[in-house]
């Protein structure tokens, strides 16, 4: 009996200590960080003698500041979320599609959850690889960007990626902050007195009376950021704003301009809290207002965005973070119907030996995209939603109509937008562009793409 009563003791003994452990450990995983970030950065400066924009006829000949690919994984949801901006100028169809799957594969998860995009700056590399074959044809092989530098450089950031996952640190907030930001960005499009519509307002029209003296017209005048923080402890901080950031280009001379070089100085000040800047939808968006393409002007416009990223940041309202939900949808685009653009045509243009060596790439680039859509490859539309806030990633040269789009689909939220994701389609102007007859070499899409983008943003944002 004696012996019965010492098993029965024994047992719930056991049973109490049991409990307790499973307590205890549901307390502690109650209490630890269900999200963790790591961040990587990688130096990706082109080569001299280095074509710069795709098409600029002057190749690199000095490195003025260096390009780097800034960015961060995002872990604790479903899958991974890798979000990767790069200074260069574009990176279009078989070339986008490496960048992401080498860095779905290093962070563990899929393509459409990685979200590359291009700052956009001019002398900086265009990549293309189904245009990169193409000019191999006839060839041209290496004049519109270096493949072996190229495949090399994505290998690099997959590579620190893989590596910073070591060092991912716990994530417990997330905060929003905007500022406006002050004398920079205007609209290319100006209406003359005699009523014509032109979108003539380019990145260095400051010296024309007329230009800078017209209104700004539409922009978005506010620089918005997105930080992640363990506890008080920042760690990252992710600005947009909507401009293209050039102040000069095409003197070969590579360089991140004023939007890197204002991030750069920005990232100075605290060399714990990661600085990554993001272009948002400024196909139509420039300095062209108030910018005369001078040096001097540059470091002006470096300032400016870099009090912009400070004030925002001095704005910035903190909350846990609780949720990160991913959502995507695709679309397709259609090809522009230009004469100049069948494929025929095209194809006459790339291989005519009499026509420039920029001609014959336009060429190629052309047809790359006209093969892409004719694959009926579609693009994707992601977003990364924080519930007070969402990150939306458009492709191309979205126009800022875009954004404001965006915006206004969720007034109660704050929608922070990318632009120039998967930059096959160049220019996406908005219906009121294309009646204003918007045109361009860059311009690859038909009119009607506005109905299909405002689509696939209602199927991301408005979703419950």
């Amino acid at each position: 009996m004696k012996a019965l009563r010492l098993l029965v003791f024994e047992s719930a003994l056991v049973l109490l200590l049991l409990a307790s452990f499973v307590m205890a450990s549901g307390a502690y995983a109650a209490d630890a960080p269900r999200f963790q970030l790591a961040t990587f950065s990688v130096d990706v400066t082109i080569p001299l003698n280095h074509r710069c924009m795709g098409v600029l006829p002057t190749k690199s000949k000095k490195i003025v500041d260096p390009l780097y690919a800034h960015g961060f994984v995002l872990l604790g949801g479903e899958k991974p979320i890798v979000q990767c901006a790069v200074d260069w100028c574009e990176i279009r169809n078989g070339a986008y599609d490496q960048w992401r799957d080498a860095l779905a594969q290093a962070a563990g998860t899929t393509r459409e959850r990685v979200l590359v995009s291009s700052l956009h700056q001019h002398d900086a590399p265009v990549t293309d690889a189904g245009a990169a074959q193409l000019l191999t044809s006839v060839g041209l092989t290496g004049e519109l960007y270096d493949e072996a530098f190229h495949d090399e450089a994505v290998e690099r950031i997959a590579t620190a990626l893989r590596n910073s996952l070591e060092d991912a640190q716990p994530v417990t907030h997330f905060g929003t902050g905007q500022a406006r930001v002050k004398d920079v960005a205007s609209n290319r499009r100006v209406v003359y007195p005699d009523g014509r519509v032109s979108f003539g307002r380019g990145s260095r029209s400051g010296g024309n009376e007329f230009y800078s003296g017209t209104a700004e017209g539409l922009i978005d005048p506010f620089l918005k950021t997105i930080s992640l923080w363990n506890g008080d402890k920042p760690l990252v901080a992710l600005h947009s704003y909507a401009t293209h950031p050039m102040s000069y280009y095409g003197r070969g001379e590579v360089t991140s301009d004023f939007v890197g070089l204002a991030r750069e100085r920005r990232q100075r000040d605290d060399f714990s809290v990661k600085q990554i800047y993001v272009s948002g939808c400024s196909g139509d968006v420039t300095a062209g207002k108030y910018n005369n393409g001078t040096h001097e002007t540059r470091l002006i416009l470096v300032d400016r965005m870099y009090k912009a990223m400070v004030a925002a940041w001095e704005n910035t309202k903190r909350v846990p973070l609780e949720q990160v939900h991913f959502r995507n949808t695709t679309f397709e685009l259609d090809y522009h119907p230009s004469p100049r653009l069948t494929t025929e045509a095209l194809t006459a243009s790339l291989q005519d030996e009499e026509q420039t060596v920029e001609k014959r790439i336009l060429a190629a680039m052309s047809l790359s995209s006209r093969q892409r859509v004719a694959a009926r490859q579609p693009i994707d539309l992601p977003v990364v939603d924080f519930g007070p806030a969402q990150i939306v990633l458009f492709p191309g040269e979205a126009f800022v109509g875009y954004q404001l789009m965006a915006q206004q689909m969720r007034p109660d939220s704050f929608v922070f937008s990318i632009g120039y994701g998967e930059c096959w389609p160049g220019y996406i102007p908005t219906k009121s562009a294309f009646d204003d007859n918007f045109g361009d070499s860059w311009l690859w899409v038909a009119p009607g793409s506005e109905a299909k983008m405002r689509t696939a943003l209602e199927q991301v944002l408005l979703a419950k």
